[in-house]
């Protein structure tokens, strides 16, 4: 069991063994579909892109926020990377940062990877995609459909990634679906209107920085360099703040506390960076934020290598 250690993911021992293999199998082959798709849409602009924006959700995710009821939620990012860059390339961000967090920090268990990245990069990333898709065919004004689909999307791909989490541990029988799907969606639905104001707040500070990127009117601007320092500047602001970040409970670990399942969460076999705290340091602030720092930076080197691998695949 857990000793003790915060966890934002669904850590081992929360899943049957043949869900997990489930959620592996249909994980492993949406982001093979995903790195297919994504070798026609990668150009100059979307690869640094794709690098920062993965960066930066990692560092966003380390500052969660306070939720009514003594829980807390972060971002997911995913209706973010999707509003930017479509759904495939969306699927191979948020499967970056997930599969970081899981392999160097011990947030989110190995065998449960695949449900992790089931619910953020997949779920997430094709509920976000379906309600701006639907946004933009219900709102004619282009801006209008933009901010709106930007609240309603982020709100969403939080509540749905919540409910599949639910169905999983219901499945495994480790909560019944009675219990675990109103308990996981009521916290959720509060963590949501966080994301969403989010969301909101980034699409926003794009539009009015650089439009172009949001693929609206506006003169496409194809230089790389602003947007690897306007997003590296970003992406390291989130992680010098990310010690304020609530210490209350995520929302997935005080539904398992409050429901009684907690104890059945496994350590993780080996310890990198665990809780998101750089080892040797007596200062837990400078810590969190060179483990922030190391952390985006090896995130964003992995989105790269995988975009410039797939821009390679048809060079």
């Amino acid at each position: 069991m857990l000793t003790g250690k915060l966890f934002m993911h669904l850590p081992d021992g929360f899943l049957s063994i043949p869900v997990s293999i489930v959620l592996w199998v249909v994980s492993v082959i949406v982001i093979g579909i995903a790195l297919r798709k994504t070798s026609k849409q990668l150009g100059e602009k979307e690869i640094p892109l794709m690098g920062i924006l993965a960066a930066a959700i990692f560092a966003g995710q380390m500052l969660n926020f306070s939720v009514a009821g003594g829980t807390s939620g972060h971002l997911l990012g995913a209706a973010l990377a999707t509003i930017l860059l479509g759904p495939w390339v969306a699927i191979l961000v948020m499967t970056s940062v997930v599969s970081i967090q899981a392999l160097v920090f011990q947030d989110g268990g190995l065998i449960a990877l695949g449900a992790n990245l089931f619910n953020m990069a997949v779920v997430g990333v094709f509920v976000s995609y379906a309600v701006i898709t639907l946004t933009n065919k219900l709102i004619k004004n282009e801006r209008t459909a933009l901010f709106s689909g930007s609240v309603v999307s982020a709100w969403f791909s939080i509540l749905f990634a919540s409910l599949a989490c639910a169905l999983e541990l219901a499945s495994s029988g480790t909560s019944p679906a009675n219990i675990a799907v109103p308990a996981m969606a009521l916290i959720h639905a509060l963590i949501g209107v966080g994301e969403a104001l989010i969301t909101l707040g980034a699409v926003s500070f794009i539009y009015a920085t650089r439009k172009d990127l949001l693929k609206i009117s506006g003169v496409l601007k194809t230089t790389n360099k602003g947007i690897l320092i306007g997003g590296g500047v970003i992406t390291l602001v989130l992680a010098i703040l990310s010690p304020l970040a609530s210490s209350h409970p995520d929302g997935l670990e005080w539904v398992a506390e409050q429901q009684g399942f907690l104890s059945v969460a496994q350590d993780s076999i080996y310890n990198l960076i665990p809780d998101y705290v750089m080892p040797g340091f007596n200062n837990e602030a400078v810590a969190t934020i060179l483990a922030g720092i190391i952390g985006a930076v090896v995130v964003f080197i992995l989105a790269i290598g995988v975009a410039q691998t797939r821009k390679k695949s048809i060079s």
